[in-house]
């Protein structure tokens, strides 16, 4: 039984996860993306440089996200996760997705309490991050994206309970590597055009079908838990 519990390939749902979770990433680090392009000179802000420096920040976020998958799966080998055990953790996952469903479409703010067990590491990294703006160099958007990849998230929290259910430290990298690039779209295409597409996410309508879709997700994986789903 693959420890996501998913008929998808992992992978494939992980990717899809980011993709929903859109709208949520460019609330936590649309700013950013923001700050990137609009920090660089006009007489510099040419597209291949401004590419540059958003593939470099992503890529560093994404590897950030593969360190902590890479870390926690680990922490799987140790505990010796049962398949009870991992399937508690597997239903935990799903309900960190509605969780984080209902913050997306600001129905319900109850997941800021999750983001908060991260924020004792945030206040040393955070300083870190400031240093290295304003970005005007590929290896700043890198290291500065290495950093802001551990800020408090909960869509990153739910993905490394699925990281831990895996317990095998490859495999929770590649599970963390293929979320960080479903959140790329929303991203790249907010550093490009942050005014225009920023409206877009943020109007309540495309909140909520994010959010609706997100849970539809869940609700999924959630019944894959079933048994009478199983005995199928």
């Amino acid at each position: 039984m693959d420890p996501t519990g998913l008929d998808l390939p992992p992978l494939a749902a992980a990717f899809v996860f980011g993709l929903l979770g859109g709208a949520h990433c460019i609330g936590m680090c649309g700013g950013i993306m923001s700050a990137l392009t609009f920090a660089v000179p006009p007489s510099m802000r040419s597209p291949a440089r401004l590419s540059g420096l958003l593939l470099g920040y992503n890529l560093g976020r994404i590897a950030s996200y593969m360190v902590a998958g890479a870390l926690v799966a680990g922490l799987g080998t140790l505990i010796a996760l049962t398949p009870q055990a991992r399937l508690v953790l597997q239903a935990l996952a799903a309900a960190m997705l509605i969780l984080m469903a209902l913050y997306i479409a600001d129905w319900w703010k109850g997941l800021l309490r999750v983001e908060a067990l991260g924020r004792r590491l945030w206040k040393h990294l955070e300083p870190l991050g400031r240093r290295l703006m304003p970005v005007v160099r590929v290896p700043q958007a890198v290291a500065l994206g290495a950093v802001w990849g551990w800020l408090p998230c909960g869509l990153v929290y739910s993905m490394l309970a699925w990281s831990l259910a895996i317990a095998d430290p490859w495999r929770g990298a590649a599970l963390m590597g293929a979320f960080g690039l479903g959140t790329l779209p929303a991203l790249l295409a907010t550093g490009f055009a942050a005014r225009q597409l920023g409206a877009l996410i943020r109007h309540p309508a495309t909140r909520a079908l994010a959010a609706l879709s997100i849970i539809a997700f869940a609700l999924w994986q959630l019944w894959t838990l079933l048994p009478v789903s199983a005995g199928h």
